[in-house]
């Protein structure tokens, strides 16, 4: 098992940083699950599942990869920082419902780890300031 966990990557200052960290490299197009994709998807219907959700998002306060700042305003995703088998779930792995393995995103970001595509990052806005004449 790859061993990316929340441990390491509160050590890393940037968000930046934290996306070069948790990046995949993916590609598009690729099935995760293909046509056993209810298998996932049940278990991101689980009471156990939700539990250890609602904890990660309260841990990181609601923000993209944990980061204060970049507060997310809408839907918001929860991440296995290793991505998920099959095996995974049909075997029970205790790693897959541990906070120590996961991170709150957007979607964007979500999609930015999984396909390695530093486009996708949403990037916060800037403050307005005196003199600005430039709208957005």
């Amino acid at each position: 098992m790859n061993e990316k966990t929340y441990s390491n990557l509160k050590r890393i200052e940037t968000f930046e940083d934290k996306f070069e960290y948790l990046k995949l490299g993916g590609s598009v197009g690729h099935s995760t699950f293909g046509f056993d994709r209810y298998i996932n998807q049940t278990f991101y219907q689980s009471f156990q599942w939700k539990s250890v959700r609602d904890h990660v998002i309260i841990r990181d306060n609601g923000c993209d990869l944990g980061v204060e700042g970049y507060e997310i305003h809408s839907k918001l995703l929860v991440h296995h920082m290793i991505p998920l088998t099959m095996e995974d779930i049909t075997s029970g792995s205790e790693w897959i419902i541990d906070p120590e393995y996961l991170i709150t995103t957007t979607h964007n970001t979500h999609n930015a780890i999984h396909y390695g595509d530093k486009r996708l990052l949403i990037t916060p806005l800037q403050p307005r300031m005196p003199g600005d004449t430039k709208l957005w």
